[in-house]
């Protein structure tokens, strides 16, 4: 046993030897031993992103931290099991980062494994080369992710699928990415299965704006295996909080195809266990890797890459 391991298997006991109440008493006192100016920044934030809940000391509002005490309770043993199931150290201390900030908020193991070396979603490591390449944008925002991929792949891919639900959004993509060929850009929504959407815009910035599932909504939404035919070989995701629907509606993609899958798994509490375990679901081959390119206060830009 290493360092790391040592420092998961401690936390993982702490957390197990407390009750639930106990274990968020806990993160509520250690919350309340930051700094007053990183809790402001701490509780601004959860203002701005409501995925997890929100803090307001004022009022005694502590949904974030109660949420988290749940999941840790209640999915301890799949956190030890997405533990195991990590390839690198670099994942395996990734993760320790993530859930230790959780409960202790450790900033400085969290500064410690930002990514610094490759773009998000393209470890050079992980994903050497890409030829002809069926890439699948989902959440393809001005696109940023496929020029990313141009740059470190170059231009030998087959075809570039991207999908992005926000109306003015969509037009700065297509004209972005309007210089390069056989990149078909959609504005629609990607789920499980057919329905409609309506787009519920971020005051903060056009990248996290979240969707409302409408039947009346003005978006589509389908689902990748009924809206594209052709074998695909990577998917990214990060469409704010749907990515667990995406792979429901990509399952005969994932079990046919075997793509490469660069998946967000931090819009919700859940997603950082449940998305490796719902893809082993499928297809029990794939391996998974953790990489960060968040910050050191809050956990988020949290990617699965899963080969």
């Amino acid at each position: 046993m290493n360092q790391i391991d040592l420092k998961f298997a401690m936390l993982l006991r702490e957390i197990q030897s407390l009750s639930e109440m106990e274990l968020y008493h806990e993160m509520r006192s250690n919350f309340e031993q930051v700094p007053l100016i990183t809790q402001k920044s701490i509780i601004n934030f959860f203002k701005q992103f409501p995925y997890w809940g929100e803090i307001d000391v004022e009022s005694k509002n502590y949904e974030e931290i109660e949420l988290k005490a749940q999941e840790l309770k209640e999915h301890t043993n799949d956190f030890e099991e997405l533990y195991l199931n990590l390839e690198d150290y670099r994942s395996k201390k990734l993760l320790y980062a993530i859930l230790n900030n959780w409960v202790h908020y450790d900033f400085v193991t969290l500064k410690e494994v930002i990514e610094s070396c490759y773009d998000d979603y393209f470890d050079l490591d992980l994903i050497p080369a890409c030829n002809h390449e069926v890439f699948v944008d989902l959440g393809a925002y001005t696109g940023d992710s496929t020029l990313s991929f141009l740059r470190n792949y170059g231009d030998s891919y087959q075809k570039i699928y991207a999908y992005e639900i926000t109306p003015s959004t969509y037009q700065t993509l297509v004209n972005n990415l309007s210089d390069y060929p056989n990149i078909v850009c959609y504005l629609k929504g990607v789920g499980e299965e057919r329905g409609r959407m309506s787009v519920v815009n971020s005051v903060v910035d056009a990248s996290a704006n979240t969707v409302l599932l409408d039947e009346e909504g003005t978006i589509p939404i389908v689902s990748l295996d009924e809206d594209i035919k052709e074998a695909v070989t990577m998917i990214k995701a990060d469409i704010e909080g749907m990515e667990q629907e995406a792979l429901r509606g990509a399952e005969n993609h994932i079990k046919n195809d075997h793509p490469k899958l660069l998946i967000s798994v931090y819009h919700k509490n859940e997603d950082l266990w449940k998305i490796p375990k719902m893809i082993k679901e499928f297809d029990p081959t794939y391996k998974f890797y953790l990489r960060y390119h968040g910050g050191c206060i809050y956990p988020t830009e949290i990617t699965l890459i899963a080969l």
